[in-house]
């Protein structure tokens, strides 16, 4: 028995150890790493190395305990402003877009496999919803720069688009397991009331548990080593007891996390660095268990349909539901191309294939295999393509600052301030001069070994270390000022146009100089009102809006949204790359407006 154990402990760390590992060949090849993931849990499996593990309820729960942890630690690393700008659409996506893409599977697979329309619609169920994981890491870790939008939508949709998709497996599964004859009408008022009370009671249980944690954090006097334990813990409480409850534990739980990475909570910091070690094991031991799970030597007798729908969902369904689901909203045809496509399937998909396993369903394996085969064609065909179609769309925009060299220290007894420690690079915006701005206070300089207050230090100098005392929710701009230079890219060179113009300058000005037909109304605008108005009421960092011979580029935004630098183009903008598909319902009438005006007199 002790020897089972130790060789159980031996195994399961040497696969972690090989995982995190492999993590330096993928970040070097570009590859994504939640599909090396994958792919060792594979090659460790049944027809690998003989790991024979097929407990698929344990499978389930452990992929259901670290989801949790992800989505918390996905809420907890979302602003609010963030999730403010882009709440509207994403919810729409994971919503709507969720039963969309269910159903467009559904009927894809009903005509290409053997199943029975409910058993379609199962599947298409648990390939709905893009996978957090994925779409976290691609964006984040694999420095993917887009439009700020554009990121946004993609993450809160990836980590609010689970609960509804697994509340519809889960209807399928109990529907399907129990076999009574399907009434149309009834099963609509059952998933939609069903729906509402899952919702409902994980949104009350998340924000009630958000600012539980909240309290209990700022009211208790934990240890350091202790407090991002316990915060962990009141997470999966809340996951727990919601689903306890017959609520969605998994909105619950990002909920939760949403609210108290937002909340001025003590050693946010210390909280931050301990979920990210946390939710990358997390990631691991996840993938590594599904992958065990498969057994790849049942793929080839269904690999024909499961290329096709995966497909399908990859070329068709997705697109289809995304473009729908955004015509309300003012995306342009890139972004709107740009967002289908970067809808991922991962951990969730093939952790929702092993319910009707567990369930003892009659084509459960079959279902299973065909989705974790669109789960590898998914990761394999847009996971490496992301990046080359942002830079095609032209989505992608230059990073803001370069690396950055910083400690976060907490201050004891305080929640409200915090203590960072920068190190002066060479090229950075304090070490040629720029001055640090009055609401943070420089306390010590340390130069040389030796340390000095802040008024007697002078200039500073690269390789000084500062200690500023800061306020908990400082602007970003501290780091901007002490980042080193931003490394451009060739192909960004010219991003933001030939030379800078004052976007608090009168329009007049630019109309005066390029003769740009603009109204009178327009020319009494500064130039940051007429961009600003141009580009639908709101700007962000990247955005482009040409004016007859010129472009003019916002170069940056201050924590407000007010823009603050604006630069100017002489050169003609390059033809934006056409997907007809994708239209705003702005982006039509404008092309309506045109033929109608290029249309001959008759």
């Amino acid at each position: 028995m002790d020897q089972g154990i130790y060789l159980i402990i031996l195994v399961g760390t040497a696969l972690v150890l090989f995982a995190a590992f492999s993590s330096l060949i993928a970040f070097r090849f570009g590859a994504p790493l939640l599909l090396v993931f994958l792919g060792i849990g594979l090659g460790a499996g049944t027809d690998g190395l003989g790991l024979d593990f097929n407990n698929a309820a344990l499978a389930y729960f452990i992929g259901s305990l670290a989801l949790a942890i992800i989505l918390f630690d996905s809420g907890f690393g979302t602003t609010l402003s963030t999730f403010k700008q882009a709440a509207a659409p994403a919810l729409v996506l994971a919503t709507l877009g969720v039963v969309l893409t269910a159903g467009l599977v559904g009927v894809a697979t009903f005509y290409v496999t053997d199943f029975s329309w409910l058993e379609s619609f199962l599947l298409g169920a648990t390939v709905a919803s893009t996978d957090a994981a994925a779409v976290f890491f691609l964006l984040r870790v694999g420095n993917i720069s887009v439009r700020e939008r554009v990121r946004s939508t993609l993450e809160v949709e990836s980590s609010s688009n689970d609960p509804i998709a697994i509340f519809l497996t889960v209807a399928m599964v109990t529907l399907i397991g129990s076999g009574d004859i399907v009434k149309p009408n009834a099963l609509a008022i059952d998933i939609v009331f069903g729906f509402l009370q899952q919702m409902s009671i994980g949104l009350i249980v998340g924000v009630l548990g958000g600012y539980a944690i909240v309290r209990l954090v700022m009211r208790l006097k934990l240890e350091q080593g202790l407090l991002p334990i316990f915060v962990l813990a009141l997470s999966l409480l809340v996951f727990a007891l919601t689903g306890t409850m017959g609520g969605s534990g998994f909105l619950a739980v990002y909920v939760a996390g949403l609210m108290a990475g937002n909340a001025r909570l003590r050693s946010t910091a210390m909280l931050k660095r301990f979920q990210d070690g946390v939710t990358w094991l997390a990631q691991i031991i996840m993938f590594l268990v599904l992958g065990l799970f498969a057994t790849p030597s049942q793929f080839p007798s269904i690999i024909v349909p499961a290329l096709l729908i995966g497909v399908f969902l990859i070329f068709i369904a997705r697109p289809l539901a995304v473009m729908l689901c955004l015509l309300p909203f003012r995306f342009t045809h890139a972004e709107t191309a740009f967002i289908s496509w970067v809808g991922l399937r991962g951990a969730v998909s093939i952790l929702l294939a092993i319910m009707p396993l567990i369930d003892g369903l009659e084509n459960g394996r079959a279902l299973f295999n065909i989705v974790f085969i669109m789960v590898l064609v998914s990761l394999i065909v847009q996971g490496w393509s992301i990046g080359p179609l942002a830079r095609r769309l032209a989505l992608t925009v230059p990073p803001r600052m370069g690396p950055l060299n910083k400690v976060e220290l907490e201050l004891p007894g305080s929640a409200r301030h915090e203590l960072l420690a920068y190190r002066v690079v060479a090229g950075s915006p304090v070490e040629r001069g720029q001055r640090i701005p009055r609401w943070a206070k420089p306390s010590l300089v340390v130069r040389d070994g030796r340390s000095m207050t802040y008024q007697y230090a002078g200039r500073l100098a690269a390789g000084d270390h500062v200690y500023i005392f800061v306020p908990d929710r400082y602007p970003r701009l501290l780091d901007r000022l002490f980042a080193s230079p931003v490394e451009m890219d060739p192909e960004d060179a010219e991003f933001f146009g030939a030379f800078a113009v004052d976007p608090e300058r009168p329009a007049s000005d630019i109309e005066a100089a390029y003769a740009l037909g603009l109204n009178e109304d327009e020319q009494k605008m500064t130039i940051a009102e007429l961009v600003r108005e141009k580009l639908g009421g709101r700007a962000e960092y990247g955005d482009r809006t040409q004016l007859g011979p010129i472009e003019l580029i916002v170069r940056d935004v201050d924590e407000s949204g007010k823009i603050s630098a604006i630069g100017l183009s002489l050169d003609p903008p390059a033809a934006a790359v056409r997907v007809p598909v994708f239209m705003s319902p702005l982006e039509m009438l404008r092309r309506l407006i045109r033929r109608l005006k290029n249309k001959p007199a008759s």
